[in-house]
């Protein structure tokens, strides 16, 4: 069977609008990326509608690499083929990672000016709002019966109770597993025509391989950090969350390219930006490479930013083709069922322990109350609402 062809009703400009409207209303990590999805992918947008959202998210979920990243880039896939997921990619990631770049080197002068971080402090509940609501409508879709009520529900407190990175691919697995198991279905593996595009997996590999050699044979600094941060990209799952911890040890605790105060403070950064949380790899290459010239700061963050978003687009490239011809074999489209299922109850349980980071205070939840019907209501664009949480955040 031949790979699908791409959508042709999206009109590429307006597509990659919404994108770059993504990008600035996306704050809070992967579970509340999904919010700013539904609300301009699927209800405004009109490019896919939840459950083909729910299951990109769920294809997503089981990829290393930045899964809210990965999931805009194959709804670019899907929209308008390879080249439109690329300037997806750049759309999306661009912004944030260019005042990443930039932040790195006015460290000393916003340490210095004392900003607090209370002025952000409703973007959190904020979030919360986007997420409440996503997980609302996508219920609704995923839950059919009883199994699927009860996926959802072991999606949720599983991954409640273990939040360890690979807790979230293996019960997305079991999801699968379980729908395949409980079919009514007769004669359901069916044979299926696939074409991998396997170029894409080898310059995968390459990358990957050839970065490790070349780290090992030279003490260039911008070559060990191209290796880091790819390496950063295709062993981690999940957001960015998920990729620090492991940044922190080697970048400061082992190669010592950033002071603790340093790191935490570029964390604390890009936790008020919208747009991807792995765009923190530019500020972290661009003081690693601080020693040398501006120039060289400069190729320090974008090797960084490169490095850690290649991997998941060239993983993208290789699996999207391949899983939109999986899914015509019977069995696949049936685990579907219980992954989205279970990827319901992971979007849904987000919503709980995104409103517990943010704080159970009564004004919390009023911001959070307040977005969920703004947003139900569908008149107000997430940018203002950022803006006005933003604001409220400046003025109270």
């Amino acid at each position: 069977m031949e790979n699908p062809s791409p959508i042709p009703s999206a009109p590429w400009p307006r597509f990659l609008r919404d994108v770059f409207l993504c990008s600035l209303g996306a704050y809070g990590g992967p579970e509340a990326h999904l919010g700013i999805f539904t609300e301009q992918m699927v209800v405004r947008g009109k490019y896919l509608d939840e459950a083909d959202l729910i299951e990109l998210t769920a294809l997503c979920s089981i990829l290393p690499g930045p899964s809210s990243t990965q999931t805009i880039v194959a709804i670019g896939y899907r929209t308008g083929g390879p080249l439109l997921a690329l300037l997806t990619m750049l759309v999306w990631a661009l912004p944030v990672l260019v005042v990443m770049t930039a932040l790195s080197f006015l460290y000393r002068i916003l340490a210095g000016r004392g900003i607090s971080p209370d002025v952000l402090r409703y973007i959190g509940p904020m979030a919360v709002g986007f997420i409440i609501l996503a997980a609302y409508r996508i219920g609704r879709k995923v839950v059919r019966d009883i199994p699927t009520a009860a996926l959802m529900l072991f999606g949720a407190i599983t991954t409640y109770f273990l939040r360890a990175p690979w807790i979230f691919p293996l019960v997305l697995l079991i999801g699968g597993a379980v729908g395949i198991a409980t079919a009514p279905e007769k004669d359901i593996w069916n044979r299926v025509r696939l074409a991998p595009p396997w170029p894409y997996l080898g310059l995968f590999a390459l990358f990957a391989l050839g970065g490790i050699a070349l780290a090992e044979l030279t003490d260039h600094r911008l070559l060990h950090l191209f290796e880091n941060f790819y390496r950063y990209g295709y062993l981690v799952f999940g957001g960015g969350q998920v990729v620090v911890p492991v940044m922190h040890s080697e970048l400061v605790q082992v190669r010592e390219y950033l002071t603790n105060e340093e790191f935490l403070t570029g964390y604390g950064l890009v936790q008020g930006l919208p747009g991807p949380m792995f765009s923190f790899a530019a500020y972290a290459g661009g003081l690693a490479a601080r020693d040398g010239s501006t120039l060289f700061q400069i190729l320090g963050a974008a090797i960084g930013g490169i490095g850690i978003f290649l991997p998941g687009l060239l993983l993208i490239y290789f699996v999207y083709p391949v899983w939109e011809n999986l899914k015509n074999i019977r069995a696949v489209r049936i685990s579907l069922r219980g992954i989205n299922a279970v990827a319901g109850g992971l979007i849904a349980i987000a919503a709980v322990i995104l409103m517990q980071a943010s704080g159970l205070r009564p004004d919390n939840l009023a911001v959070t109350a307040l977005t969920v019907l703004l947003l139900a209501s569908r008149k107000i664009p997430a940018p203002l609402l950022v803006a006005a949480a933003l604001a409220a955040g400046f003025v109270l």
